[in-house]
C-alpha cells in the first residue's frame, strides 16, 4: 500500500520512525543515505558555449563572411568604403548576439527562484526535542511541526491536523485552498491525497504534525524542477523560418556574386576589379538589418510579457506564442475582477435584490446572516482593518456587515474545511443558544444533506416538491451569471462525531455572488476572434452562470452554444 492509504500510525512504522522523531544518529545515517533535501541543479552549459551559440549560427555566420569579404575587398581596392561596410556588419553581430546572450542569461538566473518556494529553516522533532534545522538537512522519517505561514520543506504524510488549509498552486496549479487531514487517503497518487504535504506548497490555516516521506529530488516539486530543467530545446516556427532565409539568402548572393564575377571576366575586366565587384554584390545582398531588427521586435514583445509577470526564457518564444491557435482561459479572475459582491437571494421563495429582501433578513432569517458572517477561512489583519483571503468568502461577510453592522463574531470551536471534491465548508461555534453548525458551498452538494427549509411559513420538511423550488431557483440565479452559493446551518450537540456534522441540516437561503467582467475582455476576445484564434472558457462555476458570462463578454453570440461538463 501506498503511505497515503495508511493510518497515521501504520505510515510511521513504514518510515521506521516515530511520534517523537527520530534520534541524531537516526537522521545522519538517513542524510548519508538519502543526501541533502534540495532543488537538484541539472548541468547547464557554461555561459562562454551560451554566449558562443549567438555568434555561431547560421545568418550570424553569413554575416561573418559578408564581413570578411569586405575587409578583403578594403584591403585589394582601398578607398571604397568596404571597411566602413565590413565594421558595420561586425557591430551588428556584436549588438544582436549580445542582446539576445543578455535576455537568456537573466531569464536562467529567474529560474533559480524555484528554489525560494522552499523554506531555509524547519521545526522537528529529533530525540523527542523540538528544533530548528535547516531544511536542507531533513531526512524521510522526520516529523515536522508546520502552522499557519509556513512553506512545507519535504513531501510529508500528515499524522496530526487542527483545521489544516494549504495552497497547493506551486504544485498542481490549484487554486483554492484545500483541507488535509490525517485519515487514510483512499487516492491513486499522493497528489490527489487529503493527508499529503507536497513540498513547496504553504500552510494557510491550522497546525499539523507531519512526517516526512520524500526530500530532495525525489519529491514532486523536485520531479517538476528535474524535467523542467531537463526540457530538450525544440526549435521555433521563427528559427526554421530563419534558417530557411539564410540559406536562400546564401545561396542567392553567392550565385549572384559568381553570376557577375563571370560577366566581368567574359567582358575582358581585370581578374580583381571583377572579384571585387563579386564581393560587393554578396555582401549587398545580405539582409544585414534583419537580425537585429527580429531581435528588437522579440526583444519589445518580451519585456512588454514581463510588465504582465509572464517570463519570457527565449525570445523566439514570443513568435511561437503568436501561433497559437487556441486558448483556453479560466473565468474567475482572467475574464472577470475577481471582486464577488452579493447581488441577489432566494429566501422564503421570493428571489429579489439583497436591499429589498433585507426585512427578511434580520427577521426570521438571521440564520443566513449568522452563516455568511461566520463560515468562512479569512484571515483578520488587525493592523490593516480588513480580510484577507478568498474574494467570494470576503464578499459574504460583507454582505452580512451591511445589513447587520458591528455584530460580535461567536467563537469557532472546530471546523470541516472546504475541498473542491466536497464543494462545500463547515464550521462550528460555540452560540448564546448553544453550539451551532454553519455550512456553506454548493447547491447540488447541501442540498442532499438539508432535510428542512426555512420558508416564512417557518421551518418545513424538504419534500421533492420543495427541492425542485430551490433547484429552480439556483437556475434563475446562475441564468443572469451570478455565481450562487447555497446557506444552510443546524444545532449541534458538543459529542457528536465529525463524520454526522453535515446531516440534517436545514436549508436557509441561496446568494447570487455577481463578479463582473475586466473590461477590456470584450475587446481582447473581438481582437482574438479577428486574428482566428478560438477563446474556450474553463471554469468550475455552473455552466448557466458561465454561459451568462459567456454572453456578457462576446465569447457565446448564438443561441445553442456547446457546453462541455463533466
Amino acid at each position: 500500500m501506498k503511505i497515503h492509504q495508511l493510518t497515521a500510525d501504520e505510515a510511521l512504522a513504514s518510515l521506521r520512525s516515530r511520534r517523537e522523531g527520530l534520534t541524531a544518529t537516526e537522521a545522519a545515517a538517513r542524510l548519508r543515505e538519502y543526501g541533502e533535501n534540495r532543488v537538484e541543479r541539472m548541468p547547464r552549459p557554461p555561459w562562454y558555449r551560451l554566449l558562443f551559440q549567438e555568434f555561431s549560427h547560421l545568418f550570424a555566420i553569413i554575416l561573418w563572411l559578408a564581413a570578411a569579404l569586405a575587409f578583403l575587398s578594403e584591403w585589394r581596392q582601398p578607398g571604397q568604403g568596404m571597411a566602413a561596410l565590413g565594421w558595420a556588419i561586425l557591430g551588428v553581430i556584436g549588438i544582436n548576439g549580445s542582446f539576445s546572450f543578455w535576455q537568456e542569461f537573466r531569464a536562467e538566473r529567474v529560474l533559480t527562484s524555484l528554489e525560494a518556494l522552499l523554506p531555509r529553516e524547519v521545526t522537528v522533532l529529533r530525540d523527542a526535542v523540538r528544533q530548528r534545522l535547516p531544511a536542507s538537512l531533513l531526512v524521510p522519517g522526520d516529523v515536522v511541526l508546520l502552522k499557519e505561514g509556513d512553506d512545507v520543506p519535504a513531501d510529508c504524510r500528515v499524522i496530526e491536523a487542527f483545521g489544516l488549509r494549504v495552497n497547493v498552486a506551486a504544485v498542481t496549479g490549484e487554486s483554492l485552498p484545500q483541507g488535509r487531514t490525517a485519515e487514510p487517503s483512499a487516492a491513486d497518487s499522493a497528489v490527489e491525497a487529503r493527508n499529503v504535504l507536497l513540498a513547496g506548497t504553504s500552510v494557510l490555516a491550522g497546525e499539523a504534525v507531519a512526517v516526512t516521506f520524500a526530500t530532495g529530488r525525489h519529491t514532486e516539486f523536485g520531479q517538476i524542477a528535474r524535467l523542467s530543467q531537463r526540457a530538450e530545446a525544440v526549435r521555433s516556427p521563427l528559427h526554421r523560418e530563419i534558417a530557411r532565409l539564410s540559406r536562400i539568402v546564401g545561396l542567392l548572393s553567392v550565385l549572384l556574386g559568381m553570376a557577375f564575377f563571370l560577366i566581368g571576366q567574359l567582358i575582358g575586366q581585370p581578374f580583381w576589379a571583377s572579384f571585387v565587384f563579386a564581393i560587393g554584390i554578396i555582401v549587398a545582398n545580405v539582409p544585414e538589418g534583419l537580425l537585429p531588427t527580429v531581435t528588437l521586435s522579440l526583444a519589445m514583445a518580451a519585456r512588454r510579457m514581463a510588465k504582465r509577470r509572464a517570463l519570457v526564457r527565449h525570445l523566439p518564444a514570443v513568435e511561437t506564442l503568436g501561433g497559437a491557435t487556441v486558448i483556453l482561459s479560466d473565468k474567475t479572475g482572467t475574464l472577470t475582477q475577481n471582486r464577488m459582491l452579493a447581488q441577489r437571494l432566494y429566501l422564503g421563495g421570493s428571489e429579489d435584490t439583497v436591499e429589498a429582501l433585507a426585512p427578511l433578513l434580520r427577521g426570521d432569517f438571521a440564520a443566513a446572516l449568522e452563516v455568511a458572517r461566520h463560515c468562512h477561512s479569512l484571515e483578520w489583519l488587525a493592523t490593516e482593518g480588513r480580510f484577507q483571503g478568498d474574494p467570494m468568502e470576503q464578499a459574504l461577510v460583507a454582505f452580512a456587515e451591511r445589513l447587520v453592522p458591528g455584530q460580535a463574531n461567536f467563537e469557532r470551536v472546530d471546523e470541516l474545511p472546504f475541498e473542491a471534491e466536497r464543494k462545500r465548508m463547515s464550521t462550528l461555534h460555540a452560540t448564546p443558544a448553544g453550539l451551532r453548525l454553519y455550512s456553506k458551498g454548493a447547491l447540488e452538494a447541501l442540498l442532499p444533506l438539508c432535510s428542512q427549509a426555512q420558508t416564512e411559513a417557518g421551518v418545513m420538511a424538504m419534500t421533492e416538491a420543495e427541492r425542485e423550488r430551490w433547484l429552480a431557483a439556483e437556475a434563475r440565479l446562475a441564468m443572469q451569471g451570478l455565481r450562487v452559493l447555497a446557506l444552510a446551518w443546524r444545532p449541534a450537540a458538543a459529542d457528536e462525531p465529525k463524520a454526522g456534522w453535515e446531516a440534517g441540516l436545514t436549508l436557509v437561503a441561496l446568494v447570487g455572488l455577481a463578479d463582473p467582467p475586466r473590461p477590456d475582455v470584450p475587446e481582447a476576445i473581438a481582437t482574438c476572434k479577428a486574428a482566428g484564434i478560438r477563446v474556450l472558457m474553463v471554469t468550475g462555476d455552473h455552466p448557466r452562470t458561465a454561459l451568462a458570462v459567456a454572453r456578457q463578454i462576446g465569447l457565446v453570440e448564438n443561441e445553442h452554444p456547446l457546453v462541455l461538463t463533466g
